[in-house]
Formats: C-alpha cells, sequence, structure tokens
C-alpha cells in the first residue's frame, strides 16, 4: 500500500505501480465508522508487488501420520493439511510462483494478513457497536492470487495461510479426494461468491451465488452456510473475480472493483460536485419554505439543521418539522411513521444522506433516489441495481440491503424517488 505521503513522489523517480483492483467492505460510507487505520479500512486497493510472493501446489504428501505432517508442515514453505482421521493426514507442499502475487483476507492481524476484516453490524455509527458480537469471519478466510501479467486475472480461494505458512482443515471440515487424486475441501462458514452479469455497469443483472473451494473450485451452496455436505461442483464456472464481484466471508460482504471499472466510476470531487449542484438549485421546504441543504460530504453522520428530511413512501422532500406527527399529538413515543402534508400518505419520515463511497454507483448520473428505510441517497440505476442484489444474512438467508450501511432495504421495491420542491420566488 503506498501513503499519499509516498505517492507525491515525483514520478520521474519512481515508476506508477500497477493497480489490480480494490476490495470495498458494503456498509461503510467512505470510511470506517471510527476512520481507517492501517490495514483495517473501508476499502484496500491491491497493487503489483515489488517482487512476486504468490504460491501454487507441489508435492502431495499421502499416507502421513500426525508426526510427518507436523515436520512438513513445519518446513519453511507453504503447506495444506487435510486430516482425514486421527492416524491420517494428507499435506500439499505449495512452492514459489513468479507469475502471481497473493493477498490474503481475514479477522486476523496476523502479519500474513493483508486485509483486516470485521463483522459489518447493518446501520451502525461506531465500531464499539460491533465489539461485543461473537464474530463469524474466519482469522484467515481468503486469498486473491492477481496474475502479474496483462490482463491480470484476479482469483479467489478459500482459506488464508497462517503465520506458520499453514492451513489447516480439521476432521471436521468438508474435504474430498478429486478425480485427478488431489485434495480439496472447505472453509467452517465458506466464502460465497457472486458475479454479476453484464459486469458492474448500467446493465448489470444479478449473479447466482456460489461457494468456493480452498483450491479455488466452485460449488453450489451447502444446505446451510456450515453444513458438512459439499455442494455440487459447477464446472463451467470460475473463481476468476470480474469488475462488481461479490465476495461474503459470514459477516463481511466484500465488493471486488477491477482498475479498469474504477476508471468508468465517479470520483469522490464528482460527487461533491454532484452535492454542491443539488445545493444550487435550492430546494425548499413545502411546510416552513425553508431552503434545505446536504451537509458536507466531511459531516455525513450528524444531522444538520438544514438537512431534508423524506417521507419515504411518497418522495416529499422537507426540512425537519413536527407537522403530522399523531403519535406525539396524542403525546405518545412516535414510532417513526408521519403523515406527509403534501400527498397525506403516511410511512417512515427519515433525513437523507449522501452516498460518499463512489466505487458502489453503477453511474455518475445526479442522486435522484433513496434507500428505504435508511435514506441514503444516490442515482436510480444505483439504487435499482442494489435492490435486487440478494445479499447472505445469517448462515443460511439472503436479503437486499443498502450498500452505504447494510441496512436491509423495505417497502414495496426498497427505494424512493424524490420530490424536491423549488425556491418559490
Amino acid at each position: 500500500m503506498f501513503s499519499p505521503e509516498q505517492e507525491n513522489i515525483s514520478t520521474a523517480s519512481t515508476k506508477v505501480p500497477v493497480k489490480y483492483g480494490e476490495l470495498i467492505v458494503l456498509g461503510y460510507n467512505g470510511s470506517l465508522p471510527n476512520g481507517d487505520r492501517g490495514r483495517r479500512k473501508s476499502r484496500f486497493s491491491l497493487f503489483k508487488r515489488p517482487k512476486a510472493n504468490g504460491v501454487k501446489p507441489s508435492t502431495v504428501h499421502v499416507a502421513c501420520t500426525p508426526q510427518a505432517a507436523k515436520a512438513i508442515s513445519n518446513k519453511d514453505q507453504h503447506s495444506i493439511s487435510y486430516t482425514l482421521s486421527r492416524a491420517q493426514t494428507v499435506v500439499v507442499e505449495y512452492t514459489h510462483d513468479s507469475n502471481t502475487d497473493m493477498f490474503q483476507i481475514g479477522r486476523s492481524t496476523e502479519s500474513p494478513i493483508d486485509y483486516v476484516v470485521t463483522d459489518t453490524v447493518p446501520g451502525s455509527q461506531s465500531n464499539s457497536d460491533t465489539q461485543s458480537v461473537q464474530s463469524t469471519i474466519s482469522r484467515f478466510a481468503c486469498r486473491i492470487m492477481c496474475q502479474r501479467t496483462p490482463p491480470f486475472t484476479a482469483r479467489i480461494f478459500a482459506a488464508g495461510f497462517d503465520s506458520s505458512k499453514n492451513i489447516f482443515l480439521g476432521e471436521k471440515a468438508a474435504k474430498w479426494k478429486t478425480l485427478d487424486g488431489q485434495m480439496d475441501g472447505l472453509t467452517t462458514n465458506g466464502v460465497l461468491v457472486m458475479h454479476p452479469r453484464n459486469g458492474f455497469t448500467e446493465d448489470s443483472k444479478p449473479g447466482v451465488w456460489r461457494e468456493i473451494s480452498v483450491c479455488g473450485n466452485v460449488f453450489t451452496l451447502r444446505e446451510t452456510r456450515s453444513a458438512q455436505q459439499r455442494g455440487k461442483m459447477v464446472d463451467n464456472e470460475t473463481q476468476e473475480l470480474v469488475d462488481g464481484s461479490l465476495i461474503d466471508l459470514c459477516g463481511a460482504t466484500l465488493l471486488w472493483r477491477t482498475a479498469e471499472g474504477l476508471s468508468r466510476t465517479p470520483t469522490v470531487k464528482h460527487l461533491e460536485a454532484l452535492r454542491q449542484e443539488l445545493n444550487a438549485a435550492r430546494p425548499q421546504c413545502p411546510v416552513g419554505f425553508n431552503t434545505l441543504a446536504f451537509p458536507s460530504m466531511r459531516r455525513k453522520d450528524v444531522v444538520d439543521e438544514k438537512q431534508p428530511w423524506v417521507y419515504l413512501l411518497c418522495g416529499h422532500v422537507h426540512g425537519y418539522h413536527n407537522w403530522g406527527n399523531q403519535d406525539r399529538e396524542r403525546g405518545g413515543g412516535g414510532g417513526g411513521e408521519r403523515e406527509c402534508p403534501m400527498c397525506r400518505s403516511r410511512g417512515p419520515y427519515v433525513p437523507l444522506w449522501l452516498g460518499c463511497e463512489p466505487g458502489f454507483y453503477l453511474d455518475a448520473a445526479p442522486p435522484t433516489h433513496a434507500f428505504a428505510p435508511c435514506g441514503h441517497v444516490c442515482s436510480e440505476k444505483t439504487v435499482a441495481f442494489w435492490s435486487q442484489i440478494p445479499l447472505p444474512h445469517g448462515t443460511h438467508t439472503f436479503h437486499a440491503a443498502c450498500p452505504f450501511c447494510a441496512q436491509q432495504l423495505g417497502g414495496e421495491q426498497g427505494y424512493s424517488r424524490l420530490i424536491f420542491q423549488g425556491p418559490v420566488d
């Protein structure tokens, strides 16, 4: 990774590194709630390494006693151990591959992990919300191998090598011998991948969720996340990541964006220009006639007095007011349901927030729609895409969620078209 200071060095003395792509965690609006720090952040760029660190399988040791397996694992090279019984372990040694770069992702903060990922708590505004949760993300969850030469193909594998350069699949892990005599297996909670059809473009359609094995083979999903029985092998599908591929680690979902795909995506500067354009139109509250304004992207968690609010059922945008809060008028506590003064429809009344993570946008169109019920605002194509993507939730359910906060979408379609009132003068 390159710090901003390093990037500012004159390019005469430094070659610009090749960027393979970026991983962006769903549920964060541009950064982690308490700020990005070191290897723990909301997005991670994969650059070509100065020296290749990829590995590929070499020698297979079949009838190993546990002692022999330990001796092989202790060598100063990578290996995967498959424990078949207390008396037998198969160890596959891995050798250096000068054609690939390896990047490892997981919950562990040990040095082999390049990108530290923790459980995403939907709608949480601070990391303290996540501390009490028992994590379901593996310490060494998965690894991505990037080809060092064009087209820089990225391939994903379940499980990552630990500090001793080993991957251990214990007796209880799903594992098997393949037709060509090799071993393969699945991790406890699995690594799921979904490639969108037509890439990550305005024509994107959701693909089918699959499970990726330790050796990078593709399978249909197990009955439940950690079931012993593997799914069926899908021969005509691959572990190659494409722009817009989603990777689920059972607790956090990552979006893969290629360098080429990111070059077509709006930048933070572009989103800021759209915010200023929205505010320059001086939208007004139709009740209080006060001018509304989206707060700056740096202040994306604190409700501002000029903040636009929306009645999600109809999409009418207002400033904050107590009109139509019938529960409060009756002395109740108010349950979030409010009546719109413009059209009398009743439904959630929430503040609007700009979606500040450009990697989630499908196009650079103006922010005209809001996800329901969270109120994150972005372009129409972006809400339409994410509202039809079933994201894994828990051990065997799926639901659509806002990419900016991970809240489950509600209502008929999961979003609303915003209706702004311009200035009366």
